[in-house]
C-alpha cells in the first residue's frame, strides 16, 4: 500500500518520501497559457503574415502600423530550444521610429475561468510567474506587461537578453493585484503581453501596477526599431506562486481541444464529398437542413466566416445554404430551401471549401 500525505509525504512497505505534496502546481490545469509551445496553427498552417490578428492559435500580433513586420510560426528555420518543436517569430521589415501611443505585440488573452482562481481584484491576490524561452538579433532590456480586460490596470514587466541569436530563459514574478476590475467569466480574464515596439505614453516603471495601459518599460529595446531585427519566443508559462517550475507538455490532443475552444475551422475533404446534406423534396421550399457539432463546446457561440463555396443542386435560388441558421456553443445549423419538386442536395468538396468558427477573446 502507498500512502499519499500531503503532510507527510509519500510512504510504501519500503520506502518513505518525505515532503510535501500540497504545492500550488502540482496538479491540475498549471499553465494558464494555451499552446504556450506554439505548436497549434490551425490558421496558417506555418505559412506567414504581416497582419493583425492572430498567429499561432491563441497569440495575436497587433501593429499600430501596417506591415512594420512579418511573424509565423518557425520564422528563420532556426533550432528551437531544447524540449520545444516550435516558436513564434518576427521579423522587422524597417527601422520604424513608434510613435508615443503606438505598440507592437505578440500577446494572449486569456479567459476569465482560467484565471478565476488568482483571486485578483481584492485582498489576498495570488503571486503569478511569468516563464518563456526567447532569442532575439538584439540584446537590451525587452518589455512587456500583464493588464486585465478594460486595460486599466497594467503591471509593466522588463527582462535583459544578454547574447545576440542565443535562446535565453526569463522568469518574471508579479504580485497579484488587489485593486480594478478582474474578469472571471469567459470573458478576458488578463492579457499577457510581448512588445516588440512602445511608445512613450505606453510604457512605463517596471515592478509595480499601475492605472491605465502599459504595454512595456520605459527604454525597452525596440524590434521593429531596427530593419531585419528578429524576435522569436517559445515555452510561455504562467502559472501560480512565486517560483518557475519546469514547463507544463499536455499531450497534442488536450492542446488541440483547448485551442478549439476558441477557433474551429470547417474544411470539406479531397477526395469525397462532405458534410452532404439531400433531400428529395415533394416541392419548392423544401430542402434539407444540415446539423454539425462542434468537436468541444466553444467559449461563446461563435460567428462565421465562409471559406469557398458549397457544390449545390436544386437549391432555392442558387444561393444555397451559404449562411448558418441557428448557432450555440455546441453545434451549427444549415439550410436551404429546395427550388423546385425533386432531389435537392448541398455539400462541401476540396480542402478549400469551407467556414471558420470563431469564439476568440
Amino acid at each position: 500500500m502507498i500512502v499519499l500525505d500531503g503532510t507527510s509525504g509519500i510512504t510504501s512497505p519500503n520506502e518513505t518520501i518525505t515532503g510535501s505534496l500540497n504545492t500550488p502546481n502540482t496538479f491540475g490545469f498549471k499553465n494558464r497559457i494555451i499552446n504556450g509551445g506554439m505548436v497549434i496553427d490551425q490558421r496558417n498552417a506555418g505559412a506567414s503574415s504581416t497582419g493583425n490578428g492572430y498567429t499561432v492559435d491563441r497569440f495575436a500580433y497587433f501593429g499600430a502600423a501596417a506591415s512594420k513586420g512579418t511573424w509565423q510560426q518557425n520564422a528563420g528555420s532556426v533550432t528551437p530550444p531544447t524540449g520545444f518543436k516550435n516558436y513564434l517569430g518576427f521579423t522587422s521589415s524597417s527601422a520604424y521610429s513608434v510613435g508615443a501611443a503606438e505598440q507592437f505585440n505578440f500577446y494572449q488573452p486569456i479567459e476569465g475561468f482560467n484565471v478565476s482562481d488568482l483571486g485578483w481584484g481584492a485582498t489576498g491576490a495570488a503571486t503569478v510567474t511569468l516563464s518563456f524561452w526567447v532569442r532575439s538579433s538584439l540584446t537590451g532590456t525587452f518589455g512587456g506587461a500583464i493588464y486585465n480586460s478594460a486595460v486599466n490596470r497594467s503591471y509593466p514587466f522588463s527582462y535583459t537578453i544578454s547574447s545576440a541569436n542565443t535562446w535565453e530563459q526569463k522568469t518574471v514574478t508579479i504580485a497579484g493585484d488587489m485593486s480594478g476590475t478582474w474578469l472571471t467569466t469567459n470573458g478576458i480574464g488578463l492579457y499577457v503581453n510581448f512588445s516588440l515596439g512602445a511608445g512613450s505614453t505606453v510604457s512605463g516603471t517596471a515592478g509595480a501596477w499601475t492605472t491605465g495601459r502599459y504595454d512595456s518599460v520605459t527604454g525597452a529595446t525596440s524590434v521593429v526599431g531596427t530593419s531585419g531585427a528578429t524576435f522569436y519566443i517559445t515555452g510561455v508559462q504562467l502559472e501560480k506562486g512565486s517560483t518557475a517550475t519546469s514547463f507544463d507538455y499536455r499531450p497534442y490532443g488536450t492542446e488541440f481541444a483547448f485551442c478549439q475552444r476558441y477557433y474551429w475551422p470547417l474544411r470539406g475533404t479531397a477526395a469525397t464529398p462532405s458534410f452532404l446534406a439531400r433531400n428529395n423534396a415533394s416541392a419548392a421550399g423544401q430542402g434539407p437542413g444540415l446539423n454539425i457539432k462542434f468537436p468541444q463546446s466553444m467559449r461563446a457561440a461563435p460567428t462565421a466566416t465562409q471559406v469557398g463555396s458549397w457544390t449545390q443542386t436544386n437549391t432555392s435560388g442558387g444561393a444555397g445554404p451559404t449562411t448558418p441558421s441557428c448557432f450555440t456553443t455546441d453545434y451549427v445549423t444549415f439550410y436551404a430551401d429546395s427550388a423546385t419538386a425533386g432531389d435537392c442536395f448541398y455539400y462541401l468538396n476540396g480542402t478549400a471549401n469551407g467556414f471558420n468558427f470563431s469564439a476568440e477573446l
